[in-house]
């Protein structure tokens, strides 16, 4: 039941969206400001996310609205606007790692399309227990930390996939991939990150042998 009133608040958004379209295409400059009250603070996460920092985001964002205005006549009915949008931004975004990558980057940022006969087979378990997540009291760091370590295109998919819950249609759609290409980057992206906080908790349970073993350990508490 809950998912078919999902898929009804996404049907019925949809067609708001339509309308708010339609009135603009008409001339009706306040359809497009109630557009962006919408989708300014969802596309500004997800630029965020991307870019990491809190400027460039904003511009992506200012930038992505003025693109999606100035070709609005481009938009296709067939499509959701919001998906529509987000590819918009989502290019901005990557545009903005683009000029700002290193060398290192450029080298880890390989073409992923058909590559999905080519994941690692093993990987790291990850299975914190309370005294290892001790030591991520800064979790949300650590993730932001290790997401910024993956190429921008295995980013992009997290983002939207892991974070923003699009489906793999949507995600597709908007970064302008095959479905098989968005399953295999969604894959090495999640890889990726679990090795990363692997590598993470594997040091901090380290950390804690080396204290209980120097006879320093003592009790802890979360906070």
């Amino acid at each position: 039941v809950s998912g078919e009133s999902a898929k009804l608040a996404m049907a019925e958004a949809d067609n708001g969206d339509l309308a708010l379209v339609h009135a603009c295409k008409g001339g009706d400059i306040s359809a497009f400001e109630e557009l962006v009250r919408r989708y300014d603070r969802k596309l500004f996460r997800i630029a965020h996310h991307l870019v990491n920092n809190r400027e460039d985001a904003e511009d992506v964002v200012q930038t992505a609205f003025l693109k999606a205005f100035q070709h609005l006549d481009q938009f296709r009915e067939s499509a959701q606007f919001s998906t529509w949008l987000t590819r918009i931004a989502m290019n901005q975004a990557l545009m903005v790692l683009r000029k700002r990558r290193t060398t290192k980057e450029v080298s880890s940022d390989i073409n992923f399309d058909g590559d999905e006969d080519h994941l690692p087979i093993e990987v790291a378990d990850w299975s914190p227990n309370a005294e290892e997540l001790y030591y991520a009291a800064e979790l949300k760091d650590i993730l932001r930390k290790t997401l910024r370590r993956l190429a921008p295109g295995l980013r992009a998919v997290f983002v939207l996939r892991d974070i923003e819950g699009f489906t793999l249609q949507e995600t597709a759609e908007a970064l302008d991939l095959s479905l098989a290409a968005v399953k295999a980057r969604s894959l090495r992206a999640r890889l990726r990150l679990r090795q990363g906080l692997s590598r993470y908790f594997n040091q901090g349970k380290q950390f804690a042998e080396v204290e209980r073993s120097s006879g320093n350990s003592e009790t802890r508490t979360f906070s």
